[in-house]
């Protein structure tokens, strides 16, 4: 069901693409669409920020999973290409843009502790939500990818590439989003996308390894440390133009778009010879 611009901006609400699961002071949040490949799609924005917008007060770690064979194949291409059919300016993509980024803010600067559970790809946008995470476990088989630049597109989604070059390095990030080349588990581990990588089974053991005695901590303490080890970090960026990835990502998208527009009409201009 395509919703209009109208519905977007009344608050218009569509059935859930996430599941959700509480176990005591832990709760499970599954992105649930595995015929996509969990792409994420506005939908699964409204979801997640209904969720971590405000979260039961009892709930210590919020463990960020997936259905299927996939953690997430990245953003939801269909959705991106209906939203400049309607408005070539690309204000659609300003607004999912923009729930984007505060999806991954909370993920990072939420009292709770989160963990990204990866198996399988973890593509664009699913890089994006797994890197948000406080701690990330990954299967032996997980891989990661940026293919924004082959697709025409800057890496700009969810406030990805400070957080990218505060972990991994400016020059690895440059060589990893100018290559868009696929990051295995062991050299994800290296580079600290992944803080531990085991066998896919023992996936569930991990998280639960991680979550136990967090949740054990008093909850003032956890609370405050991250918050410090949030504001250490920014403290280290001179500035983070973060806020402006939805306008960069709407942009050039309408451009590239209007750009396609003209060469088509430009062909189907040319005389027959």
């Amino acid at each position: 069901m395509k919703l209009s611009l109208s519905e977007r901006l009344s608050g218009y609400r569509r059935p859930r693409t996430v599941r959700t699961l509480r176990e005591g002071p832990v709760l499970r949040v599954e992105l649930d669409r595995p015929e996509s490949g969990n792409a994420v799609n506005e939908e699964m924005l409204d979801d997640l920020l209904a969720i971590l917008t405000a979260p039961d007060p009892e709930v210590r770690v919020l463990v960020l999973s997936a259905a299927g064979d996939d953690f997430s194949l990245g953003g939801d291409r269909n959705e991106f290409a209906d939203w400049l059919e309607e408005d070539q300016e690309g204000r659609g993509i300003r607004i999912a843009g923009d729930k984007a980024r505060r999806v991954c803010e909370l993920l990072s600067t939420s009292r709770i502790v989160t963990i990204a559970r990866v198996q399988g790809k973890a593509i664009g946008a699913g890089m994006a939500l797994a890197l948000a995470c406080d701690l990330r476990v990954g299967a032996e088989t997980a891989s990661f990818r940026l293919p924004e630049l082959a697709l025409g597109l800057p890496t700009a989604w969810g406030g990805m590439l400070p957080r990218l070059i505060h972990e991994l390095g400016a020059a690895r990030t440059r060589e990893i989003i100018l290559t868009g080349r696929p990051i295995g588990a062991a050299e994800a581990y290296e580079l600290s996308v992944l803080q531990r990588v085991v066998p896919e089974d023992e996936l569930d053991a991990a998280v639960t390894a991680w979550a136990k005695p967090v949740a054990r901590r008093p909850e003032s303490a956890v609370r405050i440390t991250k918050a410090l080890l949030n504001s250490y970090m920014a403290a280290n960026r001179m500035a983070d133009p973060a806020v402006l990835d939805s306008e960069l990502m709407a942009a050039v998208a309408a451009a590239s778009r209007r750009a396609r527009d003209a060469r088509e009409s430009a062909a189907g201009a040319a005389p027959v010879r």
